[in-house]
């Protein structure tokens, strides 16, 4: 395979040093080590002087941290073996004896738990050394290895050559877990490791301070370690070998159709990695860039491939944006006061307050009257406390307002201000979502935004779709993510997708139908049956306005669980199908509804919630006596579109929290009785303490009403929507929900949609025509937004196959469209496929919840029918 380029490095000489730089999956499998060892041997048949710099096992260094705040107890034993078999194994895999190699580290590590049972606490040196030890072990695993391949490899100790520069400012826990080395060029470390024999292995992340001591390099730390040693031995290139091949145009696990990009200047590389890209970190460019050592971003898993190069002047300088990024765990902080006005030394006072406690300043916004900037908590780690300090000491200069975990969307490129006027109808994504903060960098580089929490994603997506569009060929822009991991093998056995499985019975639908909703009952089951299996919730109702299909209602309420109607339809459609059903196991929780629907549900005896005042204070008589529910806002809206968001001022559900005293007098003047208490906060949700957080919610409103005896969580329990998407942890939300304290008889419920209903539906429906218009391609079906709308309406992702030939390898990047007579009709775009032709049947998947039910008759188009197997 060929892997080196003769345009990246310089040709070998007496200083011919390449650093090679291997991130943690990259070292935790045997096979990935095999690919390790032909670079290596490749490159010093080329010439070169090799330095590998290596990261700790993948996940470690995230168990080290556990076992640190486990250690204050003692009680770590458990988590330590389980460390521990993660080296073992490999060292087994890798035919090692690791006890042996291990040993000494081992026993490190054991005596600093000890330790820190002992005191009662970690301290930042004691927290250095242990993390430390991830790196250790594991390049000791690995320098052991390729000896006995056959390579001349020598172990170094990085603590060695990289020293911390001296600590001036923030605090002594930054010193010891975010340092800073020099990186000039270093003749005593070139003359060091040139005596050294064969290729030289040492380990990332960790150094040593003027004192001997541990210290680290922060988040990202491995890829600094790499950086300065390059710097320091003045070598000749630097490879950073990852798990993706190279930097994308935006992150690929969240953006369909993302690009690689061929080449960036240093000055883009670091904005992309300031921005919020995660494959290189923004610490380790400076280094590279002030020697002008190019650097080469490649993929272990595939190796043959050119990745991204890095280096001086080889982008152009032509206006456009090159990559749309995103952070999270922004903490924003708005300064106001009429006194800053022409005021001398205002912001220097203000700023002193951050400086004085380590903080370090990123965004900044400034007007007559106030000063807005950002923290980035994910690229320094801000302890206990500090915020809180903060606002004391800014509270002498100014009123100060803190809005926590935001989020910040970058869009990333040259001349950005050249090209606004291009760039302007992109923003009418930003319509729907508040923006805190607008910035526009100094360099002309970048324009960021700064919005709400869980909202960079799908704005991300959408900008991408609309700003990212290369022509073919092009100089910057490479393919996209999902050509170059084609045929790549990611997939387990036996965890394909139903409608793999069952591809044949597809395809013979489609023989007689155009388009048709097709749905997989064993999928239905399997989902209620891991609801059912949730200890730590009492009742689930399925809300069937997700799908409301009555042979997946059978299969629901044959599982056991209960129902939730949002409409007088919908419960009548209950009633129909299961007339002697117990009326305790239907929730009727409508919205702005007739009276009429109400006075049914009471009728028919099953449990009725409001969220509004209006009934009560205007329909007093007819709660006389009765027992309901309440649906509330707490406040926590969440999801990913702002129509998914169902909690929050800006949406109409829910009684408000500071009306609480008002429905009270309300519900006692009608003689009613509050058994129940609700709230619902959005669609699409994948953290698993959400429904811990509206539980506490709750049952602190729960104090208003003592007859309290069910308090319902909602749904909103998401479904990955692209392949590699983590999935919601059902075992970490039951277990959370379990720790919630509950008195008495109170029981917890969740009313689950989509959860249940979304991956077991798929669309169906064949291809019409194929169109070319430009450097775009367009393949048209015979359905479009008229059955699935959700695309048009939420910006949703759907994943998309040839369902006719599933097993051909992919061609073109393309958009699937439907025939309705709207721009909006778009099943998705940039997706690669193989040659469509017409007649071929595509799969549209994860379509089992929203879709038939939200379909429509539009341009007089019959909808997709429905067909359950």
């Amino acid at each position: 395979m060929k892997t080196l380029d003769e345009t990246t490095f310089s040709p070998a000489g007496d200083n011919g040093w390449l650093v090679l730089k291997f991130g943690g999956t990259s070292v935790s499998s045997s096979d990935r080590w095999e690919t390790i060892r032909d670079l290596i041997q490749e490159r010093v048949d080329a010439g070169y002087r090799v330095l590998v710099v290596h990261s700790a096992l993948a996940g470690v260094s995230d168990r080290l941290q556990e076992l640190l705040k486990e250690a204050v107890s003692g009680d770590c034993e458990e988590r330590l073996a389980t460390l521990l078999e993660l080296h073992f194994t490999l060292s087994l895999e890798l035919g090692l004896d690791g006890s042996a190699l291990l040993h000494d580290d081992v026993e490190e590590l054991r005596g600093l738990l000890a330790q820190i049972h002992t005191v009662g606490h970690v301290r930042p040196s004691v927290h250095a050394r242990v993390l430390a030890l991830g790196e250790l072990m594991a390049t000791r695993l690995g320098a052991a290895w390729l000896h006995g391949q056959g390579l001349a490899v020598t172990w170094l100790d990085a603590r060695e050559i990289l020293s911390s520069k001296e600590h001036v400012k923030g605090s002594a826990r930054a010193a010891y877990l975010s340092a800073d080395c020099d990186f000039d060029l270093d003749p005593d470390c070139q003359a060091r490791l040139s005596a050294l024999p064969g290729t030289v292995l040492t380990q990332g992340f960790i150094a040593a301070n003027h004192k001997g001591e541990t210290v680290l390099l922060g988040r990202g730390g491995s890829d600094t370690s790499a950086s300065y040693l390059a710097a320091k031995l003045g070598a000749v290139g630097l490879e950073i070998w990852t798990d993706v091949a190279g930097v994308f145009s935006a992150n690929p696990r969240i953006v369909t159709g993302a690009r690689q990009l061929k080449a960036l200047s240093y000055q883009e590389a670091q904005e992309i990695a300031s921005t919020g890209g995660s494959v290189l970190h923004p610490r380790s460019i400076s280094p590279l860039r002030r020697d002008r050592i190019p650097l080469r971003i490649r993929c272990t898993a595939q190796p043959e491939l050119a990745g991204t190069l890095i280096a001086r002047d080889l982008a152009g300088d032509a206006p456009g944006v090159k990559a749309i990024s995103g952070r999270t765990g922004i903490t924003l902080i708005s300064m106001e006061t009429l006194g800053m006005w022409h005021e001398v030394g205002f912001l220097a006072d203000a700023f002193r307050c951050f400086s004085d406690l380590g903080l370090s300043i990123d965004l900044v916004s400034t007007s007559e009257s106030s000063v807005t900037v950002t923290l980035d908590t994910r690229a320094q780690a801000i302890e206990a406390g500090t915020l809180d300090e903060l606002t004391q000491r800014l509270e002498s200069l100014c009123r100060v307002h803190i809005i926590e975990q935001a989020e910040v969307v970058s869009l990333v490129g040259q001349k950005i201000r050249a090209i606004l006027h291009e760039i302007g109808p992109a923003m009418e994504v930003f319509e729907e979502h508040r923006i805190h903060l607008v910035s526009q960098a100094a360099n002309d580089l970048n324009l960021s935004f700064v919005v709400g929490e869980d909202q960079a994603q799908r704005l991300i997506q959408k900008l991408h779709a609309t700003l990212v569009r290369p022509a073919q060929d092009d100089a910057v822009f490479g393919r996209t993510w999902e050509e170059l991991k084609q045929g790549e093998v990611t997939a387990r056995p036996g965890t394909e997708p139903w409608w793999v499985r069952k591809r044949s019975r597809l395809l013979e639908i489609a023989t007689v139908e155009d388009a048709a909703y097709v749905y997989d009952l064993d999928t239905v089951r399997g989902a209620a049956d891991r609801l059912q299996g949730l200890d730590g919730v009492r009742k689930v109702f399925y809300a069937l306005k997700a799908n409301s299909h009555p042979d997946i209602l059978r299969v629901v309420r044959d599982a056991g669980l209960s129902l939730e109607c949002v409409s007088a339809g919908e419960l009548r459609l209950v009633l129909e199908l299961f007339p002697g059903i117990d009326r305790q196991r239907i929730l009727f929780t409508p919205n702005f509804a007739p009276r009429e629907e109400y006075e049914y549900a009471f009728r028919e005896k099953v449990w009725v919630t409001l969220d509004n005042l209006y009934p009560l204070g205007h329909w007093a008589e007819m709660f006389s006596g009765r027992e309901i529910l309440l649906r509330l806002d707490t406040g926590q809206g969440r999801g990913h579109h702002r129509h998914v968001r169902t909690e929050g001022s800006h949406t109409k559900f829910g009684i408000p929290m500071f009306e609480l005293e008002e429905v009270r007098r309300l519900v006692e003047s009608c003689g009613a009785t509050v058994v129940g208490l609700h709230a619902h906060s959005g669609s699409g949700i994948l953290k698993e303490d959400h429904w811990s957080d509206v539980a506490a919610a709750l049952l602190e409103a729960a104090r208003e009403f003592p007859a309290t005896r069910y308090v319902n969580l909602g749904g909103g329990l998401g479904v990955p929507e692209m392949p590699g998407q983590p999935v919601l942890d059902l075992g970490a939300l039951n277990e959370g929900l379990k720790g919630i304290r509950q008195d008495g008889d109170l029981e917890l419920w969740l009313e689950p949609g989509r959860y249940l209903v979304a991956e077991a539906g798929v669309l169906v429906t064949r291809v019409t025509q194929i169109k070319g218009k430009g450097h775009a391609r367009y393949v048209g079906v015979a359905t479009g937004m008229n059955s699935l709308i959700r695309p048009a309406l939420y910006g949703s992702h759907h994943e998309i196959v040839n369902l006719s030939r599933l097993d051909e390898p992919g061609k073109h990047v393309v958009s699937v469209v439907g025939p309705i007579c709207e721009s909006a009709d778009l099943l998705g775009s940039e997706r690669l496929l193989p040659e469509c032709r017409e007649g071929d049947v595509l799969l549209v998947a994860n379509a089992g919840a929203y879709g038939f039910v939200m379909s429509s008759r539009y341009n007089l188009r019959e909808p997709a029918r429905e067909f359950a197997i």
